[in-house]
């Protein structure tokens, strides 16, 4: 209970009974509209997850969207504004003009001796004072209503306006011909035709100006999307290089470009692969060095030992500068692999044919299939450094050995199977670590060195990828490679 609900129920039953109930009663509705509250809330988290799938990914998309949806609402409150007090307003005030004019010939026409003289006379003032051509015809039934449209604001308008200020039956045609407008009023002898301009009765304009902001928005729409591509290509391209960079291919012709952010990026990114590029090749460097200087040593140990007497002593010392003298080679074998080797198309099918032709010369038994198309852009001696490790790491352990690639034109992706001891799940991490050994089964060979696998996957992720150890169909352990091609 909070120090609220504390002092609150303090106060209740210092109340006595009824402040008591009271509290009661409102930790209960309290708690019903907490339970309320939570179904509103999933149902608000599911709308935000689905509104958010439904949004573009892409920066290029959410630009574009950032760009639109304004310019959108804008126009259509615009576009709702002008509709409301302009169109409306004009429409309404042409239609009760039309309606005046028409009143006042009625007037006059009820007012006056009805004969031809007469009739002529209000033909000419209609004609050429008010742009309205009439003619009495004979007959006492309008026509049956003809087809309205389905929304006309015309129709609706210019009706409002006849039955408000003529009141009497009318007949109305606003579809029949474009440009004009039918109007008959049924007066006491006789049945009064009035044709007039639709744009005497209806702000035809309206349509001008809906189709001139479309059209103005759709170029700019059009201008937008070229600017935003400008813009969008620099970080397109700073996203290759970067990606071409972590997979250990060349990036020699990117150059900043773009914004003034973009470029700011742009260069850091250089800066920074020419950072990684000098650590990279002192560490290469280094290690080569040392490398050869133990060689050295070594030589001149096994030279001492030769001289020396044989026996248990000199035996064991021998086999230890052996596993040294192996340890400097798969020292000085990855500084090779990785100093300047530029990457290139590559048949992996082929290479892993030559892989198992190679075990097999040494009496290890190979299966091996490919699926999908077989080359990649990869580093040829490195990635075969990292496929031949896992290769005779598994054939060391396992009486049979499968190797199955496959290439869906965006991962090359590579199992090494074997029917071995395997690894316990809780070590497979472990074993990537240089100079890792188990304390039984795979790593206790003496033959090996404790850097392959250290070794395969520094490969694996110089291009991008990773390696990672599961169980095996064969009942030992399976190494996937998974590299972008």
């Amino acid at each position: 209970m909070s120090l609220l609900d504390q002092r609150l129920s303090d106060l209740a039953s210092r109340l006595g009974p009824i402040g008591g109930r009271a509290w009661r009663h409102a930790r209960r509705g309290a708690a019903l509209a907490q339970r309320g509250a939570a179904p509103a809330q999933a149902l608000w988290r599911r709308f935000a997850q689905g509104l958010k799938r439904m949004m573009p990914t892409g920066l290029f998309g959410r630009s574009l969207l950032i760009i639109i949806t304004p310019m959108v609402v804008l126009q259509f409150v615009v576009t709702s504004v002008f509709m409301e007090r302009h169109w409306n307003s004009v429409t309404g005030r042409l239609s009760a003009g039309v309606s005046q004019d028409i009143a006042a010939l009625i007037d006059l026409y009820e007012a006056s001796p009805d004969n031809a003289a007469q009739q002529a006379l209000l033909k000419k003032i209609a004609s050429e004072r008010l742009s309205l051509t009439i003619e009495f015809l004979p007959g006492e039934a309008l026509p049956p209503p003809g087809p309205k449209p389905f929304f006309s604001l015309l129709d609706y308008k210019l009706s409002r306006e006849i039955s408000r200020r003529i009141n009497r039956p009318f007949w109305i045609d606003t579809v029949g011909r474009s440009e004009f407008i039918e109007i008959r009023i049924k007066l006491d002898q006789a049945i009064l035709q009035v044709i007039t301009r639709r744009s005497q009765a209806y702000a035809s304009n309206s349509e001008i100006f809906l189709i001139w902001m479309a059209a103005t928005s759709l170029i700019l729409i059009v201008v937008a999307v070229l600017f935003l591509r400008n813009q969008i290509r620099p970080i397109l391209r700073l996203a290759d290089a970067a990606e071409d960079f972590g997979k250990g291919r060349e990036v020699a012709e990117f150059r900043p470009a773009g914004a003034r952010e973009v470029r700011a990026a742009a260069r850091a990114f250089i800066a920074m692969r020419r950072r990684i590029e000098r650590q990279i090749e002192q560490r290469t460097t280094m290690l080569a060095g040392v490398s050869h200087d133990m060689r050295t040593i070594l030589t001149r140990f096994k030279l001492e030992l030769a001289m020396l007497p044989s026996g248990p002593d000199t035996e064991g010392m021998r086999k230890d500068v052996d596993e040294m003298g192996r340890m400097l080679e798969a020292y000085l074998g990855f500084a090779r692999g990785e100093d300047g080797e530029a990457s290139s198309p590559t048949d992996m099918r082929a290479m892993i044919e030559e892989l198992s032709d190679d075990a097999e010369r040494q009496g290890h038994r190979v299966a091996t299939r490919f699926s999908g198309d077989p080359v990649a852009t990869v580093r040829p001696a490195a990635f075969r450094r990292l496929l031949t490790n896992l290769v005779w790491n598994a054939a060391r352990h396992g009486s049979k050995v499968e190797v199955e690639g496959h290439s869906d034109n965006h991962w090359l992706t590579i199992h090494i199977d074997d029917d071995g001891p395997g690894i316990p799940p809780e070590q497979r991490e472990e074993v990537f670590r240089p100079f890792y050994r188990l304390d039984e089964a795979r790593n206790q060979d003496s033959s090996g060195t404790g850097l392959g696998l250290s070794i395969a996957r520094d490969v694996a992720r110089t291009h991008g990828g990773d390696i990672t150890l599961g169980e095996s169909p064969l009942g030992g352990l399976r190494a996937t490679v998974r590299v972008p091609v």
